[in-house]
């Protein structure tokens, strides 16, 4: 892998999610965004795939789009606070807390701002499926994180975002422990079980 070649996953990546973006049927946009990431962990130099685990990848674990999962909700106020999450090859990452989005039948959700360089919206989620075969990630997944590309878009005059949970995505250390990823805190963790998205196997 080449700086070059995380440059390009990056550009395509960003590419992948205006297309979400643009797209009006969200179930159309959900496989579009399937069908792109696949051929991203599959093809691409800079996939986060193990070597032993690209010979036999046939597509990521993802489950059938369900309308209920999608929500616009209003970024609400809340408390300051942050966190430092240390990376060790990108230092310490700071997070701000930027407000927080309440989900019906599941709760709030903190939204968290990057502080350094290129800011950004961060917002994780570790819920009732956790750690399970056949579940999700033990360490959560990540619903936005807009410096990667991984925006489903938002409304500043209305103060929205859109939160759909069929868009959950692992990190990149749920496929390579060498990865140090910043996973959800508490204020990201619910108790309710979230079936959409993509779902962990513990190995593909």
């Amino acid at each position: 892998m080449t700086p070059l070649d995380v440059v390009d996953w990056r550009r395509t990546v960003f590419a992948l999610y205006e297309t979400v973006r643009r797209e009006d049927d969200p179930a159309t946009a959900h496989r579009l965004w399937r069908d792109g990431r696949d051929a991203l962990f599959a093809n691409h130099p800079a996939t986060p795939l193990l070597p032993e685990d690209r010979a036999g990848f046939t597509g990521l674990p993802v489950a059938d789009y369900d309308p209920a999962w999608r929500f616009t909700l209003e970024l609400e106020p809340a408390d300051p606070t942050g966190f430092a999450f240390e990376t060790g090859t990108d230092g310490t990452v700071v997070f701000e807390r930027a407000g927080l989005v309440r989900v019906p039948e599941v709760g709030s959700l903190e939204v968290w701002r990057l502080t350094g360089y290129g800011g950004g919206l961060f917002v994780p989620v570790k819920d009732g499926l956790k750690g399970r075969h056949g579940g999700t990630y033990g360490g959560g997944r990540y619903l936005l994180d807009t410096i990667k590309g991984a925006d489903l878009g938002s409304d500043p005059a209305a103060n929205t975002l859109v939160i759909d949970f069929n868009f959950a995505y692992n990190p990149s250390c749920a496929y390579d422990p060498a990865w140090a990823c910043p996973l959800a805190p508490a204020g990201n963790t619910v108790a309710a079980e979230i079936p959409v998205g993509e779902l962990y196997f513990g190995s593909y």
